[in-house]
């Protein structure tokens, strides 16, 4: 196989992505800076271009747009409390600035007061009610400090300096409130999620281990007798114990190919055994299965499709967002499609790799691609010539 290779009929063997919780982090985090960030640069920047009259004017209202970016940016990865006091602090100090110092409309004071307070305040710990109540007091007796300075105010100016930007402040922070209530919820249901996936391959693990215990428990237990057999004839019927020894020499070489084959995958599997394990598996993580029986699998393709499946159910549970998984059998083989697979390049499936090489080995064709979000699995044999069956290669 190609290395990179990402053409159907081929494995892809493109590097893994990282786990996909932290994938859709970055995703998301990626979204919102290239649609979210420019807009605010653009509103920023807009609002201090129609309110700056000096070169002052320009450095003081565009620190207030360097702490817009700085707090947004940081929100998205969620570390805005690691910024929030020192953007808080310039943001506040630009307001007054605006208000008092500069003539007119004070649009580009108060625009970063109101977009640092909106990401800030809903994400603190504690005390997120008084400071929201404090940001507002102080945005409004500013605003009527910069109304005072006028020689008749109006309901122009009260609506300029006080109700407008008190107003927009207030909004920008309720509406972060239930934003956050909502990422909370995401958050625990995707914990809840990965905790599911996690027990779902412990429990695979499980039934690994018990299908080793019956492996070599019996061969122990068996031979345990066979030595105490030995033991008690050695002295009075020694062809007796060398046929004894002969049959344990035998059974623990019988143990440890059978090993062999579990450890490497190659022992041979009941394909509806399986398909309850992975259908059990993948309900327990939250997945909804659906299973559609379009002919009874060969007798050819019954074990390699069931290894195929584990390896497949192994990898969805471990390595994908999946919501919804199907599974259909056919004469030739099976084919397994899930949802929630990650569009940053094909994966490497080094289970699925060698389990390809046998499958080809026996005439079929193992494939692995991803398409439109769905990353489907599938294992074909060609059907056996009439009046015979196929040789395997």
């Amino acid at each position: 196989m190609n290395a990179g290779s990402a053409r159907p009929g081929r494995l892809p063997a493109a590097p893994w992505s990282p786990a996909a919780t932290r994938v859709s982090r970055r995703r998301f985090r990626a979204l919102n800076l290239s649609m979210m960030l420019p807009l605010l640069i653009a509103v920023g920047v807009f609002m201090l271009i129609r309110q700056a009259q000096t070169p002052l004017d320009v450095v003081v209202l565009g620190l207030g747009v360097v702490a817009v970016v700085v707090a947004f940016e940081r929100w998205t990865v969620g570390e805005i409390n690691r910024v929030a006091l020192p953007c808080l602090l310039v943001a506040g100090a630009v307001w007054p600035y605006g208000v008092l110092v500069i003539d007119g409309d004070p649009q580009a004071a108060y625009y970063a007061l109101a977009v640092v307070a909106g990401l800030s305040v809903a994400q603190l710990p504690r005390h997120r009610a008084v400071l929201a109540v404090g940001i507002a007091v102080y945005v409004a007796a500013v605003g009527a400090l910069g109304m005072a300075r006028a020689a008749d105010p109006g309901v122009d100016e009260l609506l300029a300096n006080v109700v407008i930007p008190t107003g927009i402040t207030v909004v920008l922070i309720g509406l972060m409130f239930p934003n956050k209530g909502f990422y909370d919820v995401m958050a625990e249901l995707e914990e809840a999620r990965e905790r599911d996936a996690e027990l779902a391959v412990v429990r695979e693990r499980m039934r690994f281990a018990s299908d080793l215990h019956d492996i070599q428990g019996h061969t122990l237990h068996v031979v345990k007798l066979k030595i105490a057999l030995a033991q008690k004839l050695v002295r009075t019927d020694t062809e007796r114990v060398e046929q004894e020894l002969r049959e344990m020499y035998t059974l623990v070489g019988d143990t440890i190919a059978q090993t062999k084959e579990l450890a490497y995958g190659q022992r041979k599997l009941n394909l509806s055994a399986e398909l309850e394990n992975a259908r059990n598996l993948m309900e327990a993580a939250g997945m909804r299965v659906r299973v559609d029986r379009r002919g009874e699998v060969g007798a050819r393709a019954i074990d390699l499709s069931a290894q195929v499946l584990r390896e497949t159910t192994t990898n969805i549970l471990r390595h994908s967002r999946a919501t919804l998984v199907r599974i259909e059998l056919a004469e030739g083989g099976i084919t397994v499609v899930n949802d929630g697979a990650a569009d940053d390049g094909p994966p490497e499936l080094r289970g699925l790799a060698a389990l390809g090489r046998r499958v080809a080995d026996d005439g079929g064709e193992l494939t692995a691609r991803v398409e439109d979000g769905r990353f489907v699995t599938a294992v074909r044999f060609p059907a056996p010539s009439s009046g015979r069956t196929a040789p395997s290669r």
